[in-house]
């Protein structure tokens, strides 16, 4: 039996060898760290039987495959045999792995609250201590059902019953045989690979995600190979909660939410301004670069979106209103618009284009309206009113390469004035719920991986992630403490012109279909602010904040001098204030420091008499005495987007 490794050596080993086999006939160091294997693609149990001549990689525990394995073993058979020694009477639903950790879904008489964590760690730490090996057996699925049914675990045998495979259902064991779970695998060999681990909340899910069913415990978890690589991402967290813009929203008073408007957000004046020197700032430069800023209509009858297939694919996310017309013998159905894109094409097919006229570029800052279940809603990243900086660049297929470097390179100049230097491209394709035909779809994907390539750019393939009209581009941005963000989108759609008769007069005088690119920067300004929020812990750069100057009186006799400052400081465009209440200087600097003010500038009366300021910056214990005239010129150089 031929095995050809990753560097495309090969060996040749007996029919019926395992993955483990494999490992030892290279070498027994590679047999002690290995946890699993791929075969051809497949992650299988490190014993699986290799059945044929394949392409084979061993998985090592040290590797990010290892690391997930283990995370997957942790959940499925430590954390859930946990919670069945604790709370006997559970039911145990479903168990996967998520981004750096896990949770398992149980159903429990007995309330689990994040109080009981430490008691299930320490149970789960019993049990890994045992070092215990995990065996595998594959039963029908009326053996299957047999087990479950016996042991009362009412949700595996609805898992059960719903596979589409009627044999080689996967059974896991440990050696006491006292505890099985359901699990598609691979997993560790042994408990011994296990690592260092955390369970870090509870929260209710329902089952399958659906609020008609029922709701479930959900217990979370994280785990890394060691105690360094646990710390590390244990202090990201408390770092990323120090961060949230909920929490900085109310400190900075930006915005809030209530019960009245879910997921919409109320702007206070303070958090307008942001969005306004935002939307200003990305309005001056959609100028720069030939966009066309144009406004539509927030409430479009149901026949639009007919047309544009967005009723089919969309309606479950649109907020649908009846009104009852004068004289009509049946109420009119509208939808709040939950995209902007088919109204763009009535603007664009309103007289006769040319190809002379390409590319047309429509910009709108359209407010859109899409449902989100309550469950999903979190602060400003996920809201059911929002703002797009969008756009619609209509062109001809001979000008989709040229319009994609242009787009990439208007957002990279976008993101690093907003201090984002690098970002990530991913190229998505077809989804399995699309409009167009496979044809079409084709065209479009080649096109879009043409583009990218012959532009150079780095970019790696999300299969199955494009829109419903047509394959894109993703922009994902990398914030100061690691997390990414996907934000900017290039979206090529050979469809939607085409649906609502769109078309322009060519060089042969025929008449064509333009391309549609659908394309983002920021994606939503709410979520945008969000990110910028927390990556800057608050302390925004100088120019976006919303209270840039504060001058803080030390005595009262130095309010007329702080007063004439901050006048000067307005007139040149410095967002400034005075505060001239009667408090401790010390306490008016926690204070403004607090709601993020860049700068604060004491006075007293020293300051008076010598025509200085004392200068503080936020961030910083350290107060610099400066001229007036300097701290002028300081102040208004900082308040340039590019200085």
């Amino acid at each position: 039996m031929k095995i050809t490794l990753p560097d495309n050596s090969s060996r040749e080993l007996p029919e019926g060898s395992s993955g483990y086999d494999l490992a030892k006939d290279i070498g027994p160091g590679l047999a002690k760290s290995a946890i699993a294997v791929s075969i051809d693609g497949v992650q299988k149990d490190l014993h699986d039987v290799i059945e044929a001549d394949a392409s084979v990689s061993i998985i090592t525990i040290d590797s990010d495959e290892g690391v997930e394995i283990m995370r997957h073993t942790l959940t499925a058979q430590v954390l859930a045999r946990a919670i069945k020694n604790l709370y006997p009477k559970s039911k145990l639903a479903i168990g996967p792995t998520v981004q750096d950790g896990f949770y398992y879904d149980v159903e429990s008489d007995e309330s689990i609250s994040s109080d009981d964590l430490s008691k299930i760690e320490e149970e789960m730490k019993k049990i890994i201590k045992t070092k215990s090996a995990i065996t595998k057996k594959l039963v029908s699925k009326k053996e299957a059902l047999k087990i479950f049914k016996s042991n009362k675990e009412s949700y595996k045998e609805i898992i059960i019953n719903e596979s589409d495979q009627d044999d080689n259902f996967q059974l896991y064991y440990q050696d006491d045989e006292e505890f099985v779970d359901l699990c598609r695998g691979p997993h560790l060999p042994n408990l011994g690979f296990i690592g260092s681990f955390k369970l870090t909340k509870v929260s209710g899910a329902y089952w399958k995600g659906d609020s008609k069913n029922s709701m479930l415990t959900r217990i979370y978890g994280t785990a890394f190979g060691n105690d360094k690589d646990l710390q590390n991402h244990l202090d990201n967290i408390e770092e990323a909660l120090k961060r949230d813009h909920r929490k900085l929203g109310k400190e900075m008073d930006l915005f809030h939410f209530q019960d009245e408007a879910p997921g919409m957000v109320f702007w206070h004046p303070n958090g307008w301004t942001v969005y306004r020197k935002l939307r200003n700032f990305v309005r001056d430069r959609l100028k720069e670069n030939n966009y066309i800023e144009v406004n539509t209509p927030q409430v479009i009858d149901r026949k639009l979106w007919e047309a544009s297939g967005h009723w089919d694919k969309y309606r479950e996310n649109m907020f649908i209103t009846e009104i009852d017309e004068e004289h009509a013998n049946e109420k009119r159905v509208n939808a709040l618009k939950p995209m902007n894109c088919p109204g763009h094409v009535q603007i664009y097919n309103q007289g006769i284009k040319s190809y002379k006229d390409l590319p047309l570029k429509y910009a709108e800052f359209g407010l859109c309206h899409r449902y989100e279940p309550s469950g999903t809603m979190h602060g400003l990243m996920r809201v059911r009113a929002f703002t797009q900086d969008d756009g619609h660049i209509f062109c001809t297929e001979d000008q989709i390469e040229s319009e994609t470097g242009l787009f990439i390179e208007f957002l990279s100049s976008i993101y690093a004035d907003l201090g984002f230097k690098n970002f990530d491209i991913k190229l998505s394709t077809r989804p399995e719920m699309r409009v167009g035909s496979d044809e079409t779809w084709n065209k479009a994907e080649a096109a879009l991986e043409a583009a990218i390539k012959n532009l150079e750019y780095p970019y790696r393939i999300d299969e199955g992630d494009g829109a419903f009209y047509g394959p894109k581009l993703d922009f994902v941005l990398t914030d100061a403490i690691g997390r990414e963000w996907q934000c900017g989108t290039f979206q090529l759609d050979f469809n939607l012109a085409e649906r609502l008769d769109a078309s322009y007069v060519g060089e042969d005088g025929k008449k064509h279909t333009p391309v549609m690119i659908h394309r983002a920067v920021l994606g939503s300004f709410e979520r945008f602010i969000g990110i910028l929020i927390e990556n800057y812990a608050g302390k925004l750069p100088f120019w976006l904040s919303p209270q840039q100057v504060v001058v803080a009186s030390i005595v009262s006799d130095v309010n007329d001098y702080s007063l004439e400052i901050v006048e000067l400081l307005k007139k040149q465009g410095i967002l400034a204030e005075a505060d001239l209440r009667n408090e401790k200087i010390s306490y008016k600097i926690r204070e403004h420091s607090n709601r993020k003010v860049p700068i604060i500038l004491a006075i007293g009366n020293n300051e008076k008499k010598d025509g200085t300021v004392s200068l503080r910056r936020i961030g910083s214990t350290e107060t610099k005495v400066v001229k007036l005239k300097e701290a002028m010129k300081q102040i208004t150089k900082e308040n340039l987007i590019l200085n």
